[in-house]
């Protein structure tokens, strides 16, 4: 091994540096406000070998370290020494806060969060590029069409498939979470009442059912929301926007729920029943008109 030339009076001590990694293309996206969130072994380090790490005598001898973490971590490569192992896959990386850093993947630790939705991300760079999401910044042109976007999204930049489903993922932390879905597992549970949850995120959603907290308020009549999408549903009822439409009728509805109800009028269905004269209806609301004129009922 080459040896390496220093003062220590030049050494400055620092913590570790942060581990090398290629950030992920996309933003794990599920069916509820976070999430995803929510990533994945992206962000491991190459272990493909080079003439460099393989004959130490062909690196610059001249190369020289500013902080002596960085020098010790440098002297480690020409061996491929990674001595912070993962106790629960027994991956190892060269830094500490490698491990730190890919052990989020495991406990579905998500510590940065938007200060515009409260989103959460288990990486800083998972955050940067939700944030586009609010800026409108939109880096990436597809070739094919010129449309420019916030995220890759085409197939190639996909390439962890689901064998159940064939549903594709840029992120294999993506997929085994996208996995719990087929295998049924929940790793997480409250301690309240011992429902489980797929990620931490769900977990965390639950928590606010216990604890009372609404942290999404509305800015035009100061109304608080455990979830966001409660939120955004509520903010329907200012702008007016009315998403959900019927194909047989053209109504429109601020709410899937409310198409759904309606839709019961166009196929019939009267799934609420008069325990008392056994009469139907379609909605829950009418059943309980009747309930209060129902003579049989009473």
């Amino acid at each position: 091994m080459s040896c390496f030339l220093f003062e220590p009076r030049q050494i400055k001590k620092e913590p570790e540096p942060p581990q090398i990694k290629e950030e992920p293309e996309e933003l794990f996206i599920s069916q509820d406000e976070d999430h995803q969130d929510e990533e994945g072994n992206q962000h491991e380090e190459s272990t493909s070998t080079t003439d460099e790490e393989t004959n130490p005598q062909n690196r610059d001898q001249r190369e020289s370290f500013s902080y002596l973490s960085h020098l010790k971590t440098h002297m480690r490569t020409p061996i491929g020494e990674k001595p912070f192992s993962c106790k629960e896959c027994k991956k190892s990386f060269n830094y500490l806060s490698g491990l730190k850093t890919h052990m989020r993947t495991h406990t579905g630790e998500r510590p940065f969060s938007c200060v515009e939705c409260v989103k959460s991300f288990s990486h800083v760079s998972d955050l940067k590029k939700h944030m586009r999401t609010h800026t409108g910044e939109k880096p990436f042109s597809c070739k094919e069409c010129k449309k420019r976007i916030h995220t890759r999204i085409h197939a190639e930049d996909k390439k962890f498939s689901c064998k159940e489903c064939e549903k594709s993922f840029s992120q294999i932390y993506n997929l085994k979470t996208h996995m719990r879905t087929h295998t049924g597992e929940k790793p997480f549970s409250c301690k309240e009442c011992d429902r489980r949850f797929i990620t931490l995120s769900d977990l965390k959603r639950h928590m606010r059912t216990h604890t009372g907290e609404k942290p999404f308020s509305c800015k035009e009549c100061k109304k608080s929301f455990n979830q966001i999408s409660h939120l955004k549903t509520h903010m329907r009822t200012h702008t007016g926007e009315k998403p959900f439409s019927c194909k047989e009728c053209k109504k429109s509805f601020n709410q899937i729920s409310n198409l759904k109800t309606h839709m019961r009028t166009h196929k019939g269905e009267k799934p609420f029943s008069c325990k008392g004269c056994k009469k139907s209806f379609s909605q829950v609301s009418s059943l309980n008109a009747h309930m209060r004129t129902c003579k049989t009922f009473s």
